[in-house]
């Protein structure tokens, strides 16, 4: 998918684009907001836990769906704590390595249960 990054604004302050286009005759997925459990439903212990579990998470519904990492297109994070910025972001960056989607990180007051620390959501696409 093409990225969109103009020379005539500031360059992004992140491992994300500013923009991506998606084509008409892609096939698009939106995925749910996927925390740290796992398969077992047992939640991870801190935030780098739960952040690897979300992305485990995610690879694997991309790849039910006959897609991997590479077909993201925007990634939404919701993090609990300032404090645990780095650890997600360390995870984050060890699975998408030189991957750029649209990316939006918020940190909200609480997610639907008090002991999840990471929530991620995204939307792939993909031309099949």
């Amino acid at each position: 998918m093409p990225a969109y990054n103009p020379d005539t604004i500031a360059a992004p302050v992140g491992a994300y684009s500013h923009a991506m286009d998606i084509p008409a005759n892609a096939r698009t997925l939106h995925v749910s907001g996927q925390v740290g459990i796992d398969p077992d439903g047992n939640l991870g212990g801190d935030a780098r836990e739960q952040s690897r579990l979300v992305w485990d998470n995610i690879g694997k519904i991309l790849g039910e769906a006959g897609m991997d990492l590479s077909n993201l297109v925007k990634v939404n994070s919701y993090l609990t704590d300032p404090a645990d910025m780095a650890a997600y972001g360390e995870v984050r960056s060890a699975v998408l390595g030189d991957l750029r989607p649209c990316s939006t990180l918020v940190y909200v007051a609480a997610l639907a249960r008090p002991d999840w620390k990471v929530e991620v959501d995204i939307v792939a696409a993909k031309v099949d």
